[in-house]
């Protein structure tokens, strides 16, 4: 199994919601769980992440092929479709629950999630990235409801991320290069 060949990306930027369809629009992603990550409080629940104070982040696994996408055009993809420079916050939503993070699984994805950050803080210089990345540990799969919620509802969706400026930040923040890059714009393996 293709999948099976490097470890899962694990990407927070704000609502699980939006992040997940972000990426499910990808060539070569295969599945994407919404879920939690980063904080203390085994097994926690959405009202528990939602409410602060576990020091978990929303945020994404992604199961990818890697003879279709590679780590780094994943990469691309996170960092073009989040708010790199708020901290502990994406859009409307405030709390570190938000916050912008790469959880990695090896040395690896580490390396390169570092050098992208790198290129991103020289993008934005003077200005500071607050993305954080941090060592992956436990991953809590959401609440069935959570997964795919933008299909499952999606005028609320479609509302909710209009409403809470995310696309028009995204615009704001990176031009024409914000949201989801172009096939051609994107490392394929």
């Amino acid at each position: 199994d293709p999948a099976n060949a490097e470890p899962v990306p694990i990407f927070a930027g704000g609502c699980f919601w939006c992040v997940e369809a972000d990426f499910d629009k990808v060539p070569g992603v295969l599945s994407t769980t919404s879920g939690y990550i980063g904080g203390s409080v085994p097994n926690p629940t959405y009202q528990q992440v939602s409410a602060g104070g576990t020091g978990h982040a929303e945020a994404v696994r992604i199961v990818f092929d890697p003879s279709r996408v590679s780590y780094e055009g994943l990469l691309k993809v996170f960092w073009h479709n989040i708010d790199p420079l708020t901290p502990n916050a994406q859009f409307c939503d405030v709390g570190s629950q938000y916050r912008s993070a790469i959880f990695y699984l090896n040395p690896r994805q580490k390396q390169l999630a570092e050098d992208s950050k790198t290129a991103v803080e020289r993008h934005f210089a003077p200005r500071r990235v607050a993305t954080e990345i941090a060592s992956a540990g436990e991953f809590y799969p959401a609440e069935e409801y959570h997964q795919d919620y933008y299909r499952k509802h999606e005028l609320k969706y479609e509302f909710y991320r209009w409403n809470c400026g995310r696309d028009a930040r995204l615009k704001e923040v990176w031009g024409d290069e914000a949201g989801t890059p172009k096939e051609s714009e994107i490392e394929f393996a």
